[in-house]
């Protein structure tokens, strides 16, 4: 599959350069705008690979349209500006941006900052997805071992035969030892009587 490129640049001549340079490559312009504002909504109703925002545009400028996308982790964000100010270039990185160009660029340049781009926003992706993951392993097990301690105290059970009918109930009922043992911390399921 191509990369999924939004274009929010509000010069038509360099949006229409862009696009046509970056369909050359192989890349699929999914949309393009003038507008910062318009930029967030077509990241968020296309869902593209990266956004390339130029700073100066109406609406809302490209770091506040880039501190939405990064900060919905939406798509990586290239910005593309006249200006190489050292403290506009600290603001887009605080923003979110992963890659930084300055007009007039060279498609020499271009590619390898999109790529760039796109990588590091992967592997960012890749990071958060992991820890969340870890976090709700983490949770899990709290619930699990809270629920073993109701079967424990309030039903007599060791603590294997505790985690058993979690375990138990869970695959029979196809449900998650999450969703068993947060009803057994309500009291909605409970073992039956021996």
């Amino acid at each position: 599959m191509p990369i999924r490129v939004v274009i929010a640049e509000d010069e038509a001549i360099i949006r229409l350069d862009l696009k046509e340079t970056l369909e050359e490559e192989g890349y699929l312009v999914v949309g393009e705008t003038g507008r910062g504002d318009e930029a967030v909504e077509l990241v968020r109703a296309h869902e593209p690979d990266i956004a390339i925002l130029d700073i100066k545009m109406p609406g809302m400028d490209g770091l506040s349209a880039a501190r939405a996308i990064a900060g919905e982790r939406l798509a990586a964000v290239l910005i593309l500006t006249a200006f190489s100010q050292r403290d506009l270039i600290e603001q887009a990185r605080d923003a979110g941006a992963l890659a930084y160009l300055v007009k007039p660029f060279q498609r020499s340049e271009l590619i390898p900052a999109l790529e760039v781009a796109i990588g590091r926003f992967r592997e960012m992706k890749a990071l958060h997805d992991q820890a969340q993951n870890l976090e709700d392993q983490l949770e899990t097990r709290k619930i699990v071992d809270r629920a073993k301690g109701r079967l424990m105290d309030g039903h007599g059970l060791t603590e294997q035969e505790a985690f058993s009918f979690i375990q138990r109930t869970a695959m029979q009922e196809r449900q998650t030892m999450r969703v068993v043992g947060e009803r057994v911390i309500s009291e909605e399921l409970v073992p039956p009587a021996p």
